[in-house]
């Protein structure tokens, strides 16, 4: 049987990091963060809100 979720085999980061919007700890990204931008990290929640205020913006 053939795995059609695609994120089932995405890479995992693991650290300590915070988010920047509400400050609760961040120990798992789908991506390795630029160290630059660390303090510009979201959590997942705070992510989906961003994205879900971009497209009530948009239209």
């Amino acid at each position: 049987m053939q795995n059609n979720k695609p994120w089932a085999d995405r890479q995992w980061f693991t650290g300590d990091w915070t988010c920047s919007k509400c400050g609760i700890k961040i120990d798992r990204l789908p991506f390795d963060p630029d160290p630059a931008r660390v303090n510009e990290l979201l959590c997942k929640d705070c992510h989906r809100s961003k994205m879900q205020a971009f497209r009530r913006d948009r239209r």
